[in-house]
């Protein structure tokens, strides 16, 4: 018996430890949350985080260069879903940044039927699985429900179901905020979602060449509350000016890098009564139409202007080495806007005009690539366009010759200059080969 009594106030005072332990972690983990909210102070509306306001300089980011955004001055990035979710809030606390952590909801475009009831239940369900496997992550600051749920959609219900999950959200993770970043912002959505979306904490955006005139377009939205803007960057392909075949001209890296620059100051800081902050997109790289009309990166890892731009936006000063200026570029003396149609296996010449900051010697990379023919749009995913070799006998100066494809069609000549110190400027012509 006393053996038996000694056995079992060991294993009570065992178990007493466990359980104090266990306790412990559990009240470390709490405390390591990084708790957000939105307050009204002198300056407008902001976060805080921890009771310290919090003026978001983030990215959007697509398997992009956290460390380089940690390094031009960034504290934030935003995601589109939970993939690798972990993984990202793991890395983006360690360089000390925050998260805005999307979470991927069914979108009608894409096939998602809102008056299912059952398939709105599953998703709910997965969704709140996912919120509780990272909601406690001290890195995440809030969750971005969907994306653009208002893109090519009719069914009001979609705004039903996104508010189900902020309500859900808020019961696991009473911590964090939740939004639903827009495609624009106009009165009769804010009206909706207002009306089916009430659980939402703010609301968000995302324009590129409206940025121009976003104050005008709050204004007119009648939305006096607190607002991020969650995507803006280059003007769209569906924005620009087309070919008389239809193909979309496409701003040359520093005519991007101005609009960056322009867009941040005069459309973002302009309006921090109600803005928040912003991610600018993409710190990465995508094909979208061509492999450079959004990303700020190009497919080697080298900067773009545009990240130039960016980087004195956020510090106020210039980074050490800058990438390349280009002035000008044209194919037998036409620009892009003069519709340049060649004769197939005819020689043509191009030049381009590049200044370095730096004075670094510079590398020219000159490119033909078909026109893509996608109607992809909302960023949904796109074959890249074949780059036709064998054309260019010099292909390493600021000026050269080719020989115009056989076959007839569209196509671009791409120009890629490189300063050694992984920078590039570029820019491209749509050319139409004829027989």
């Amino acid at each position: 018996m006393k053996y038996l009594s000694y056995r079992l106030h060991y294993c009570l005072f065992f178990f007493f430890l466990l359980f104090s332990c266990n306790g412990n972690d559990k009240k470390e983990s709490s405390s390591n949350i990084t708790k957000s909210e939105i307050r009204l102070t002198d300056q407008g509306y902001r976060i805080f985080l921890n009771g310290e306001p919090f003026y978001i300089k983030g990215a959007g980011v697509d398997k992009g260069n956290i460390d380089a955004l940690a390094q031009h001055g960034g504290n934030a990035i935003r995601t589109w879903s939970t993939n690798n979710g972990k993984e990202v809030l793991d890395k983006a606390h360690k360089l000390g940044l925050k998260v805005m952590m999307g979470v991927w909801v069914g979108l009608e475009r894409h096939g998602f039927d809102y008056n299912d009831k059952e398939a709105v239940k599953k998703q709910l369900e997965s969704i709140k699985n996912r919120v509780i496997a990272l909601k406690d992550h001290p890195a995440l600051i809030t969750w971005g429900i969907g994306n653009e749920m208002n893109h090519s959609s009719k069914n009001p219900k979609v705004w039903d179901a996104v508010n189900e999950i902020s309500k859900m959200i808020h019961e696991v993770d009473p911590y964090h905020l939740t939004t639903s970043p827009l495609a624009g912002i106009n009165k009769e959505l804010v009206d909706l979602v207002n009306e089916r979306a009430s659980d939402l904490d703010f609301l968000s955006l995302q324009l590129y060449g409206p940025m121009d005139v976003l104050p005008q377009i709050i204004k007119e939205s009648t939305y006096k509350g607190p607002l991020l803007v969650t995507e803006w960057g280059a003007t769209g392909y569906w924005e620009v000016p087309k070919t008389e075949w239809g193909a979309p001209l496409e701003n040359n890296s520093s005519k991007k890098a101005d609009l960056y620059l322009s867009r941040y100051q005069n459309s973002i800081i302009s309006q921090s009564q109600q803005i928040m902050g912003s991610f600018v997109f993409l710190w990465g790289q995508k094909q979208e139409r061509t492999p450079t009309w959004f990303g700020m990166f190009m497919p080697n890892g080298n900067q773009t202007e545009s990240v130039d731009v960016i980087h004195y936006a956020w510090n106020g000063e210039w980074p050490i080495n800058r990438a390349p200026r280009l002035y000008d570029f044209t194919l037998e003396e036409q620009r892009a806007i003069d519709n340049i149609k060649l004769k197939a296996g005819n020689t043509y010449s191009s030049e381009v005009k590049v200044k370095d900051f730096d004075n670094d010697e510079l590398v020219y990379r000159w490119e033909i690539m078909r026109e893509s023919e996608s109607n992809k749009s909302g960023g949904d995913a796109e074959y890249i366009p074949d780059v036709i070799g064998g054309l260019f006998p010099n292909n390493s100066s600021s000026t050269t010759s080719f020989v115009a494809p056989l076959k007839q069609g569209a196509y671009r000549l791409f120009i890629y200059v490189e300063d050694g110190n992984n920078h590039t400027a570029h820019a491209n012509i749509p050319f139409l080969v004829e027989e």
